[in-house]
């Protein structure tokens, strides 16, 4: 079944157009003209990615993403920003509320195409991740009840496996921001809860992102998650 993107713009040409290019991309997609009308979709469709414009009635972009992290549902949600704001401050806003790529407007299809497709894959490794990790979790209660207990020697007991503490020498105040980056919380989110400020929680990002040697947020989550960095 084609992955569903939500493509929210106000101009018709761009939505057409975008629409028309992910279609023949191999993609199912959705169109809203403005902000209130893309998250009415969201809540119904439950799209793979979103196309956002920041400039829309009723319901701006940065209201549109900032919405949409506040539900659990869709912290993970991947988010493009097609937008004709250039400036650095609007787009470190974009990357604060949550999106995860920002395109300024004109902008190449083939490079939107690209950006989408990257976004794409790594957000389902992130929920396959996700699932086989609670999978996992349930066959262990599952065995755990059930199963009698088995003696061991000193000789046959099994090694656990586990990513060794504080390998990558993280901070306590990086930890508790990983800890919330895996929650899909926004900067501004993550500043909230431990009383900091959205451009210092950048700061940790960026720390961590060199730290697990990754390129992005989502690439964070599944490093955290697949070697056991968080709860």
């Amino acid at each position: 079944m084609p992955l569903l993107i939500l493509v929210a713009d106000d101009n018709l040409g761009t939505r057409l157009s975008v629409s028309d290019y992910l279609e023949m991309s191999g993609y199912s997609v959705i169109t809203a003209e403005d902000g209130q009308q893309a998250l009415s979709l969201i809540d119904t469709y439950h799209p793979h990615l979103l196309v956002a414009d920041i400039n829309m009635p009723k319901i701006n972009g940065y209201e549109l993403v900032r919405s949409v992290r506040a539900r659990p549902a869709f912290r993970l949600l991947p988010v493009v920003f097609l937008t004709e704001r250039r400036t650095t401050e609007e787009r470190i806003k974009g990357y604060q509320l949550g999106c995860d790529s920002y395109l300024p407007k004109p902008f190449e299809m083939q490079e939107l195409g690209a950006v989408i497709r990257n976004l794409l894959e790594r957000s389902q490794m992130i929920q396959a991740e996700l699932r086989f990790s609670s999978t996992e979790g349930t066959q262990a209660q599952v065995l755990g009840s059930t199963a009698p207990p088995i003696p061991q020697t000193d000789n046959t007991a099994p090694q656990a496996i586990a990513f060794p503490d504080n390998a990558l020498g993280l901070t306590k105040r990086e930890q508790q921001v990983l800890n919330l980056l895996t929650k899909g919380l926004s900067n501004a989110d993550i500043g909230h809860e431990l009383h900091l400020s959205p451009r210092t929680v950048e700061k940790y990002v960026s720390s961590l992102l060199r730290k697990t040697q990754t390129s992005n947020r989502a690439e964070i989550v599944r490093f955290a998650m697949k070697n056991h960095l968080v709860d």
